[in-house]
């Protein structure tokens, strides 16, 4: 797929998830946000970029990390999640946070001008995750943190039939390459390839709870990656994607009527060599 197709169906498609986003995937992702922000080992003062921030789940946890004297800059390809955010930090009085609307491939930034980059589970949509973890490097400084993670192997979330069920409808244009930065070792090697050092990796498995149809329906289908592509069903055909993806977890729904989704998530930090 034209790189540049891509950049678009992906900044549409987060704009049209915008709405669902925040409130769905909160508490299900909090799991692999600590882990990350536990690596990256933010410290007060500090300042720090964020790609592909979305609506400020883990924006909001940086700047409470790096303190009225730090500064976070988060940036997000899709506008609609840079508004969500901005109208979420104009709820606060953090006002050592700004949002900006920037492409994690090329990201407008002095070389050197952040003493960390952090990117949460934002790799598996771009285009070329290597531009983009090297964009990241680019921008911190000597000595400094680059944190990521991103969704594991297809076979371990539970939630990946969504793609070609959505697929047999309307092209999501994200199903072919979503998992590839989950196989073992590539994200590592992405990091190595960009010059970072000390490079860890940590592969985790988390289960996602969903308390009822409405809710898993909302992350997955309205709040996630194929957002866009759900806009263009008509009603009958959104029955028939509902229906095929509920059956396609129904083995992870409990008694109770809610979900325990398996997931993995793997997370990379490295350090921007010295010299």
């Amino acid at each position: 797929m034209d790189a540049r197709l891509q950049l678009r169906v992906q900044r549409y498609g987060w704009d049209a998830a915008a709405l669902h986003y925040h409130a769905s995937w909160a508490d299900q992702l909090r799991p692999a946000h600590d882990l990350l922000l536990h690596m990256a080992d933010i410290k007060a003062g500090q300042s720090v970029v964020e790609t592909a921030c979305g609506s400020g789940l883990v924006t909001l946890r940086l700047a409470e990390a790096v303190g009225a004297d730090g500064f976070v800059l988060a940036t997000d390809l899709s506008q609609g999640m840079i508004d969500d955010l901005t109208e979420r930090l104009g709820r606060t009085e953090k006002t050592h946070v700004k949002a900006d609307r920037m492409a994690v491939e090329i990201l407008d930034l002095p070389d050197g001008s952040f003493d960390a980059a952090i990117c949460a589970l934002g790799l598996m949509y771009t285009p070329d995750p290597a531009a983009a973890v090297s964009e990241m490097a680019r921008v911190t400084s000597a000595g400094g943190v680059v944190a990521a993670n991103v969704w594991g192997e297809r076979r371990n979330c539970g939630w990946a039939d969504v793609f070609p069920i959505v697929d047999a409808h309307v092209a999501s244009e994200v199903c072919p390459m979503f998992f590839g930065t989950g196989v073992p070792g590539v994200l590592r090697q992405i990091f190595e390839d960009a010059g970072l050092e000390q490079v860890t990796e940590h592969r985790h498995r988390e289960t996602l709870v969903f308390q009822t149809e409405t809710e898993i329906l909302d992350a997955v289908l309205l709040g996630g990656p194929v957002a866009l592509a759900v806009k263009r069903f008509s009603e009958p055909v959104w029955d028939e994607v509902r229906h095929a993806f509920l059956t396609s977890v129904a083995d992870f729904r409990n008694c109770d009527g809610s979900y325990g989704i398996p997931g993995e998530f793997v997370t990379v930090r490295g350090v921007r060599a010295l010299h």
